[in-house]
């Protein structure tokens, strides 16, 4: 059974800690060392100052590379010749202890215990076969630090772990929030275009406008491709005012027009301009009892707007029945699942202005 790969923010702090202990290392071994150097009895310098030299070369390769071998001689040099450095005869030196203490920390941040334990009994075996019984509470203050920093880097290494679990649970349930509103606005476009579609076949049928059955089978095949998605085009920039001009053809009421120069906008929002429109269109034909509409299509920052308006009997939009869609569904709903709006401002008696509006971002 494989380990699962770490998460982003486990494997962020895996890496700066890897790329960092190096470093880490070589300077405070370094200042360790010239510490070491500066305590150390005279006749002792040549063999300080040795292995000051060795600990810069292996500082060296700390910090620009991954070898593992010169930690361990620098250490392990360090631990054999604190005797020769020390001003009492077989007391450890400190430069031994802290060099051991800063190596076995570092170590637990960028290798495996399976490596660096069995390498740390040997450095420990080491220093107690040259540094005798002064040696032993060195030996137990290495051991318990190494322990104590590993610890710590499990525990931070889990904190980062369900740090990504948390992080992955939200993704996930924003993910599931996203695909139910593109669900949710699916159904509002599929229950408008229903309503534009099937619905007006039905009342032209009703009407006895579309008494030819050749007719009437047109009108149902056109509404199934719309229904079904396939009469739709790519989404690509399109002119909305071509698809505003083949609405306004053989309408019932006459229709005064004025067009302002608009900027293109992608096709599912000319199709959501187009089609609220159209609808706005048809509720004045059918409810206004006025005897003309004028519309208007004019550029607002970064879009376009569209406005209809009839000079009829008017209502009162906030008592329209929850289930009549075709202001809510087939013009707001509409609007807002393109990412426009849509207002509907109209009191009886004066009349009703439709505004559609669509602007990027």
């Amino acid at each position: 059974m494989t380990a699962s790969a770490p998460g982003p923010v486990e494997a962020q702090f895996r890496a700066s800690v890897t790329r960092f202990a190096g470093p880490a290392r070589a300077v405070a071994t370094t200042v360790v060392g010239v510490f070491g150097v500066v305590a150390t009895p005279g006749d002792a310098l040549p063999v300080a100052f040795g292995l000051l030299g060795l600990s810069l070369v292996a500082g060296a390769a700390d910090v620009f590379g991954r070898s593992f071998a010169p930690a361990v001689v620098r250490a392990g040099a360090v631990a054999a010749c604190q005797p020769w450095i020390t001003s009492v005869p077989g007391t450890a030196s400190l430069w031994a202890a802290n060099v051991l203490t800063i190596t076995a920390i570092t170590w637990q941040w960028e290798r495996s215990p399976r490596l660096t334990g069995p390498v740390l009994v040997a450095l420990l075996a080491v220093g107690t076969a040259f540094g005798g019984g002064g040696w032993l509470p060195v030996a137990l203050r290495v051991v318990v630090e190494t322990v104590l920093a590993r610890v710590a880097f499990v525990l931070l290494v889990r904190s980062t772990a369900r740090t990504d679990a948390a992080r992955a649970e939200q993704a996930a349930l924003e993910q599931a929030e996203a695909l139910d509103r593109d669900r949710r606005r699916r159904e509002r476009e599929y229950l408008a275009l229903l309503h534009d579609t099937a619905s007006a076949t039905f009342l032209a049928v009703a009407s006895g406008a579309a008494a030819d059955r050749a007719a009437v089978a047109g009108y149902a095949a056109r509404d199934l491709a719309i229904l079904t998605g396939s009469d739709r085009s790519a989404d690509t920039p399109v002119d909305v005012e071509a698809g505003l001009r083949r609405v306004l053809t053989a309408r019932v009421l006459p229709v005064t027009a004025v067009w302002e120069p608009v900027p293109l906008v992608p096709a599912a929002v000319a199709l959501a301009l187009v089609r609220a429109a159209e609808e706005a269109l048809r509720n004045a034909e059918r409810h206004s009892g006025a005897e003309s509409v004028s519309l208007r299509l004019f550029p607002v920052p970064d879009g376009v707007a569209v406005t209809i308006t009839d000079a009829g009997t008017g209502f009162d939009p906030s008592r329209v029945p929850a289930a009549r869609r075709g202001v809510r569904g087939s013009v707001v709903e509409r609007m807002s699942a393109a990412g426009g709006t849509a207002e509907v401002r109209s009191s009886p008696g004066a009349g009703t202005t439709v505004t559609l509006r669509w602007a990027r971002g």
